[in-house]
C-alpha cells in the first residue's frame, strides 16, 4: 500500500486545523474585543475554545464514523502534549508567571475532572449518555464560575481598538470553522487509513500523530505568547483548553453516541492525572513555571512517549 498520499492528506489536514483554529480564534476576538467583551473573557474562553477546536472537531468527526480509539486517545494525548510538552517548552522559552486564582481553583479543578473522566470510564466501561450530560453540567458550571470570576476582579486590561470590518471578522470566524472541519475529517480518514497500513492500532495513531497534530494550535499561540511577553496566556489557554477538551468535547461526544472506554486507556488516562497534578506542584510554590520546571515537563514527556513506542 503507497502511504505517500495518505501521508500527504494527514499534512493537509493538520495545516487547515491549524490555520482553522488561527483564523477562528482571530476573527472570534476581535469580534469579542470591538463588542467590549474583557480581555480575560476572551483568553479564558474565546482563545482556549478555539484552539481545542480542533480536538473537539477531530474527536466528533472520529465518533461518527466510529473510530472510538481515535476521540478518546486523542483527547487524553492532546492533554498530556498540552501541559508536558507545550507549556514545557513555553517555560524553557520564559519563565511563566501564574495567576493565584489559576493555582487555587483551575488547575486542581483539571485534576479532579480528569479523575472523574477516568473514574466514568473505568467503572462502566464506557462513558453512557449521561455521564457525557454529568460532564456537561461541570461545563456549564466553569462557565459560571468564569462569569462570576470576571465580575469579580473587573477588567485587567483595556479593551484594544478594532480597526477591521464587521464583515472581515465574520468571514474569519466562519472560515476557521470550516476549514476547522475540513480539517478533521481529512485527519481522521488519513491517520486511519495509515493505522490500518501500519497495523498500528487507533489508540496509538489517537495518541500521538492525530493528538500531536490537533495540539499545533496551542502550542503556536503558547509559544508565541511567550515569546511576546504574554505568558499568563499560555498558562489560560492550556489550562482552559484542557477543561474544553474533557468536559466539552468529551461530554458532547458521549451525549451523540456511548464511547466504550478500554482497559488499555487506563495508563494513558492515569499519565494524564499525573501531569496535571505535576503541573499544579510546580506551580504551587512561587506562582510561575521556571526553565528548570519546563526541563522537568519535557524530560516527562520524553519518558512517555517512549514507554507508549516501545510497548
Amino acid at each position: 500500500m503507497n502511504l505517500l498520499p495518505h501521508i500527504a492528506f494527514l499534512v493537509a489536514g493538520f495545516i487547515l486545523l491549524m490555520k482553522g483554529a488561527d483564523y477562528f480564534v482571530e476573527g472570534a476576538s476581535m469580534i469579542a474585543a470591538k463588542f467590549g467583551i474583557p480581555q480575560i473573557v476572551i483568553g479564558l474562553t474565546i482563545v482556549a475554545c478555539g484552539t481545542s477546536a480542533p480536538e473537539a472537531a477531530v474527536s466528533i468527526s472520529a465518533a461518527f464514523k466510529g473510530n472510538v480509539g481515535i476521540t478518546v486517545g486523542n483527547i487524553l494525548g492532546s492533554n498530556i502534549m498540552n501541559i508536558l510538552l507545550i507549556l514545557g517548552l513555553t517555560a524553557v522559552v520564559c519563565t511563566v508567571a501564574i495567576k493565584e486564582g489559576t493555582v487555587k481553583v483551575e488547575m486542581p479543578f483539571v485534576v479532579v475532572i480528569t479523575v472523574i473522566l477516568t473514574g466514568m470510564g473505568i467503572a462502566g466501561g464506557s462513558l453512557s449518555r449521561l455521564d457525557g450530560v454529568i460532564l456537561w453540567a461541570l461545563f456549564f458550571g466553569f462557565f459560571v464560575y468564569l462569569f462570576r470570576l470576571t465580575k469579580k476582579e473587573g477588567i485587567e486590561e483595556g479593551i484594544e481598538e478594532v480597526n477591521a470590518s464587521l464583515l472581515k471578522m465574520i468571514v474569519f470566524t466562519i472560515g476557521g470553522l470550516i476549514a476547522i472541519v475540513l480539517g478533521s475529517d481529512v485527519t481522521v480518514d488519513a491517520a486511519t487509513s495509515i493505522a490500518k497500513a501500519l497495523s498500528v492500532s487507533d489508540r496509538i495513531i489517537g495518541l500521538t500523530v492525530v493528538a500531536f497534530g490537533t495540539s499545533l494550535p496551542e502550542l503556536v499561540t503558547s509559544v508565541t505568547a511567550a515569546f511576546k511577553g504574554k505568558a499568563d496566556i499560555a498558562v489560560g489557554n492550556i489550562v482552559g483548553s484542557n477543561i474544553f477538551n474533557i468536559l466539552f468535547v468529551v461530554g458532547t461526544v458521549a451525549v451523540i453516541h456511548p464511547v466504550p472506554f478500554d482497559t488499555s486507556f487506563i495508563p494513558d488516562a492515569a499519565a494524564a492525572i499525573l501531569s496535571a497534578l505535576l503541573l499544579w506542584l510546580l506551580s504551587s510554590k512561587d506562582r510561575k513555571l521556571t526553565r528548570g520546571n519546563g526541563f522537568i515537563m519535557l524530560v516527562c514527556f520524553a519518558v512517555y512517549l517512549a514507554q507508549l513506542l516501545l510497548k
